[in-house]
This record gives C-alpha cells, structure tokens and sequence, in this order.
C-alpha cells in the first residue's frame, strides 16, 4: 500500500515536500517513482529512486526543481519540490514496481494522489 501526503495550496514560488508512506512489502530492489496529472492532461514521469542503492532519475523537464530521496527507516520516499510555478499544478502520484528498473515507466502499485495547488 502506498500513501501520498504533503499536498496541499502554495503560492508561486514556494516549495513542498511530498511524502509517500509504503507498507505491506519489502522494498528492496524496488524501484520508486512520483509521477503527476494536470487537468486535461496525461500523466508525467517526475522522478525515481532504486530503493536499495538510492540512484535516482529525473525526467529532463524536472532537473532542477525536484528531488526525490527515500528514508530506510520510515519506508517513505519524499519529492521535495522547490520555485513552484502555477503550471505545477496536479495530482501527485507514488509508485513502486519490483522490477527495480530506474528508467521504467510502467509501474505495478500506486498511491491515490495527493493534490498540489500552486496559486499565482
């Protein structure tokens, strides 16, 4: 099970960390990956984290801004997102797929969405 938290209203040019809590499974060799949803259009490809290792792989649109990292302990992977611009505006997802494979984009398990307004 993958839960999201951390969403929420922001003005432009704030910033946000993401949270995404996973239970029921071992993470080890899973890859996990945030990815989002604008009104109207398709789902994104943000970033991802090789959950053993910690590599991580962003989609080149996203370089800069956003940085995923993971806590062990907590079995949480975080999306901090920084200079937040309206068009950042979506449903934010998590993702894990046992595969392990960083540049994937196809997923098996994924989180509800966490909302993430930014206001101009």
């Amino acid at each position: 099970q993958l839960v999201e938290s951390g969403g929420g209203l922001v003005q432009a040019g704030g910033s946000l960390r993401l949270s995404c809590a996973a239970s029921g499974r071992t993470l080890n060799g899973y890859v996990m990956g945030w990815f989002r949803q604008a009104p109207r259009k398709a789902r994104e490809f943000v970033a991802a984290i090789n959950w053993s290792r910690g590599s991580t792989y962003y989609a080149d649109s996203m370089k800069g801004r956003f940085t995923i990292s993971r806590d062990n302990a907590k079995d949480t992977v975080h999306l901090q997102v920084s200079s937040l611009k309206p068009e950042d505006t979506a449903v934010y997802y998590c993702a894990t797929d046992p595969r392990g494979i960083l540049t994937t984009r196809s997923y098996l398990y994924w989180g509800q969405g966490t909302q993430v307004t930014v206001s101009s």
